[in-house]
């Protein structure tokens, strides 16, 4: 039996727990909580040892591995902490807030044997993994243009008090929302050569960001666009969709969906010229044990799978995360010099008042 903890029980930590508690070769004995109440009502109910700091947990505990389900701020000081303690790492998206902080934890867990994983759970869902299937054989030939959408009503009036809303501790919509679709584009595209004309606003919220839009380039001609909006009241879940237009046909997909246009006939067994379309229940591979999606699951139970096989983790490594970190390094780089340069132009704009 592996032994786990989790730092962090707010939904995410829950979450995990939920479906690890149920893995076969899994034994949670350990949770860190800022929250006395979260903590009593663990160590009642579920039989583990608590803890306020997550540095004498691991100095307690004899964890194989951990899940990291704190604020993003946070991040980068619990990984560290337990790659020190020979740890394998399950890090809740993103993998920090700071590129030169992701560089530092691959760098400390490089030549260390230990799986490494960020929860970029789309990699791991149905429809997406079936859209990349199918642009990777180059069904709809070389990407000419394409869009990442995702919306949700996750912050639907003014929060002051939340980390979500302080972009120090959470980093606004782009880091902890709409982060899944930069990955996503890593994941079905690649990473852009060029990151332009990113455009930030806010509806709620004060410090950060509720809405994101911005464009990618790429060296050989494709042009992609980045649309993202965590303050949506006409959804009543997050929601992304993707479509990608090729020379050969086009691509869409969401999380229920996927639809593909062939120009011509294609040499894919089980494809026709012209629109064809497939839906999650037919395509979604069963798991174990369901909580929220198929690929909260499969992504763990990957995870796990990675430990007992002692085997590197090729999906949502830390490299990978890495990457993402870059991009919207860039997006929020290219988002504030553009806000700055756009006020002064407005500015220079303005007639001078005389008295």
């Amino acid at each position: 039996m592996l032994k786990g903890g989790v730092v962090g029980f707010g939904r995410m930590g829950l979450v995990h727990f939920s479906i690890l508690n149920t893995h076969p070769d899994v034994d949670l004995i350990a949770v860190c909580d800022s929250s006395s109440f979260v903590l009593k009502n663990a160590a009642e109910h579920m039989g583990v040892e608590t803890f306020k700091n997550f540095e004498r947990m691991f100095q307690t505990m004899d964890l194989d591995f951990v899940v990291v389900a704190t604020p993003t701020s946070m991040h980068a000081d619990v990984t560290e902490c337990a790659i020190s303690h020979n740890t394998h790492v399950f890090v809740e998206k993103p993998l920090t807030l700071n590129p030169e902080q992701s560089r530092r934890l691959l760098e400390l867990v490089q030549g260390k044997q230990l799986v490494h994983q960020v929860g970029y759970a789309m990699r791991f869902h149905d429809i997406f993994m079936k859209a990349k299937s199918l642009i990777d054989i180059g069904a709809i030939g070389r990407i000419v243009t394409f869009t990442v959408e995702m919306n949700g009503p996750v912050v639907l009036h003014e929060a002051r008090k939340s980390w979500r809303s302080n972009k120090t501790e959470g980093g606004g919509c782009l880091y902890d929302f709409a982060s899944h679709s930069v990955d996503l584009v890593n994941y079905l595209v690649g990473p852009p050569d060029e990151v332009v004309g990113t455009v930030f606003n806010r509806i709620h919220s004060n410090g950060v960001e509720d809405a994101i839009s911005s464009t990618f380039i790429y060296g050989n001609g494709t042009r992609g666009n980045l649309l993202a909006n965590w303050s949506d009241p006409s959804y009543r879940k997050p929601s992304c969709r993707f479509e990608a237009m090729g020379t050969k046909g086009k691509i869409i997909a969401d999380f229920y969906t996927y639809k593909v246009f062939f120009r011509e006939a294609p040499e894919i067994d089980g494809y026709t010229q012209g629109w064809n379309e497939g839906y999650l229940a037919d395509t979604a591979e069963p798991v174990r044990f369901y909580v929220r999606g198929f690929q909260f699951t499969r992504q763990l139970d990957v995870f796990i799978d990675c430990i007992l096989e002692q085997r590197a983790c090729e999906t949502c490594s830390f490299e990978e995360a890495l990457c993402t970190d870059m991009i919207m390094h860039r997006i929020r780089t290219d988002g504030e010099i553009r806000r700055t340069h756009d006020r002064q132009n407005y500015l220079r704009r303005q007639p001078v008042l005389r008295h």
